[in-house]
């Protein structure tokens, strides 16, 4: 990891988060769609300056940056955004030294 600290509870999404589609996180994977999405795109945009189109469609780009962002973070990589991913997303995107690799 490239010096940033390690979230320690989940993180919840707060008034200045940097992402702004839903509240959402449900557990999502390449074919999953909709705002949740958009979500986790946006995050991974910002944590990783992943270059996504952030239109709510969970494809093989989205899948692949997911992969990279687990790597960077040295989480489970399995290319699906459930709880430690969402967590450790919503955290590195609002930090303010994002993106991170």
């Amino acid at each position: 990891m490239t010096g940033a600290a390690l979230p320690k509870k989940p993180a919840a999404p707060g008034p200045n988060d940097v992402c702004n589609y839903t509240d959402l996180r449900p557990t999502l994977r390449q074919g999953s769609s909709g705002s949740a999405v958009e979500q986790a795109q946006c995050y991974l945009n910002y944590a990783i300056n992943a270059g996504l189109d952030e239109d709510g469609d969970f494809g093989p780009a989205t899948a692949a940056a997911t992969r990279q962002f687990q790597r960077c973070a040295e989480i489970v990589v399995d290319g699906r955004i459930g709880a430690q991913t969402w967590s450790f997303l919503v955290f590195w995107a609002n930090a303010a030294d994002a993106p991170f690799c």
